[in-house]
């Protein structure tokens, strides 16, 4: 009986290991030597330094006089200034740059060309009120196409915008939809063009970060330069006109209409006013490799005591610009410096960790007295741990950089060596993630109660079968007898 007894508490044990296979016994089982890697580490997941956002004073001091404005670095977007940007406001002239630039992207698709002859036709006069700027252009006047962009934008005709509508479009109601789908497009979400020029209606509106928008495209064309950086220009006498001289109406360009306002580093754009809209103007410099837009929106023109005009629309501007040039610059936020610490490595025997750091590079443009050093640095693996093998510049996860609520952009996390994987390690690593999926162990403690059940049946019961029918022997007389025990 004892030897049965042994040998259900052999079963027994042999079962009981069977389903603590779950434990990593088998990465136990070969410890790996000591690693190479880096002795700094993090922890796997997020890792959020936390910090109060850096508030800059350059940012507090700036305010400009108008109803609204917004300074926009030109080739990355990026807003360095707004007051009032998202706010409807009426744009006046500075619509012009929407139609100029839907008749240049017709010329650079081949549609039309800048010296083709154009015939005016009968609705150049549309929604030109009284008082609008106008170079008198007629109903049936022949002039280049060249010509007709050069009188909208230079000289801000109204009458030149209804004629680049009906070339591009047909008519000037399917222009002004044409305007408002591409205004979709540009991300111009708070935009309404009833007509092609900006005389006032109360249902032709925009905001100044729409119109920042607009001039970022407009500005992309070399054509549209050229045309908002010239002074002046001539159109040569027509059919029905003498020739016209045109000359800038933006003061931060052109000295003859208005002095005192130049700007150096003045690049266009467009001017607007009406007395619903106050005065207007999107401009654009460029000074030591840097691109700026800025709009001013509703500025005053008030009489100084002695008797001149302040143009707000003109001072103001030039003063955003050399603000943003003077309180500006680009700074590298993260680059392949960046040691994110180690992460545990799997199935190796090289190593269980491995050093993990940024890729790439990622620039911003801050105030000057913002130090990125004092930006929240966030890493984020994609796992706790690797498996072997791991690939020099396998990505790992991404770090993030911000200040408080701004976001400045993330760059990839990439392993920094090689990791070769141990084919033991992975067999048994394959074997242990078998059993320890829940199937397996269910059918393995099923298998371990029959067998458990089986053996306690036999053990009760069996002897007694063997047994039951032996006779009991005795010894008579020289020789046994045996009788069948009575049950």
């Amino acid at each position: 009986m004892k030897k049965y007894r042994r040998s259900l508490l052999s079963l027994l044990l042999a079962l009981s290991l069977s389903l603590s296979l779950t434990t990593p016994w088998a990465i136990a089982a070969s410890p790996a030597p000591e690693t190479t890697a880096p002795v700094e580490t993090a922890a796997p997941g997020p890792v959020v330094v936390e910090k109060d956002p850096i508030e800059s004073q350059i940012l507090q001091e700036m305010h400009i006089e108008a109803t609204a404005a917004i300074l926009v670095d030109a080739s990355t977007g990026t807003i360095l200034y707004e007051q009032e940007a998202y706010e409807k406001r009426y744009p006046a002239s500075i619509t012009k740059v929407m139609t100029a630039l839907l008749a240049i992207e017709a010329i650079d698709r081949g549609e039309l060309s800048m010296d083709q002859v154009i015939t005016v036709g009968s609705e150049v006069t549309r929604d030109v009120g009284d008082g609008s700027s106008t170079q008198d252009i007629k109903e049936g006047e022949q002039l280049t196409l060249q010509d007709v962009l050069y009188c909208a934008l230079i000289a801000s005709a109204n009458e030149a915008c209804n004629v680049l509508a009906q070339v591009v479009s047909g008519n000037v109601d399917d222009f002004v939809a044409l305007m408002n789908q591409r205004a979709k497009e540009l991300g111009m979400e708070d935009t309404h063009f009833v007509n092609t020029h900006g005389y006032h209606d109360p249902d032709h509106y925009t905001t100044a970060y729409d119109i920042s928008l607009m001039c970022q495209e407009a500005m992309k064309h070399e054509t549209f330069r050229t045309i908002v950086t010239s002074k002046s220009y001539t159109v040569p006498a027509t059919n029905l006109h003498e020739a016209r001289e045109l000359h800038e109406t933006n003061a931060l360009v052109s000295t003859w209409r208005i002095t005192g306002y130049y700007y150096q580093y003045a690049t266009g754009i467009k001017t607007g006013s009406t007395p619903e809209a106050g005065y207007c103007l999107a401009s654009s410099a460029s000074k030591d490799g840097v691109d700026l837009i800025a709009v001013v929106l509703g500025a005053e023109n008030p009489t100084n005591e002695d008797g001149t005009v302040n143009r707000l629309q003109f001072s103001e501007s030039s003063r955003l610009l050399d603000w943003g040039f003077n309180s500006f610059s680009t700074r590298t936020l993260l680059d392949a410096t960046y040691f994110a610490g180690t992460i545990p490595v799997n199935l190796s025997r090289e190593t269980d960790r491995i050093g993990v750091q940024a890729t790439g590079k990622l620039e911003a443009i801050l105030p000057n007295d913002l130090d990125p050093a004092d930006f929240q640095i966030t890493p984020v693996y994609d796992a706790e741990s690797l498996d072997a093998p791991v690939t020099k510049g396998q990505v790992v996860g991404h770090v993030t950089i911000s200040n408080g609520d701004t976001v400045y952009g993330q760059l990839e996390l990439v392993a920094v060596d090689d990791v070769s994987r141990s084919e033991l390690l992975y067999r048994l690593d394959q074997v242990q993630n078998f059993f320890s999926q829940l199937w397996v162990r269910v059918l393995l403690i099923a298998v371990g109660v029959l067998i458990v059940v089986l053996l306690l049946r036999w053990l009760l019961f069996g002897r007694r079968r063997r047994y039951g029918g032996a006779r009991r022997k005795t010894y008579r007389g020289g020789h046994y007898s045996g009788r069948r025990r009575r049950k």
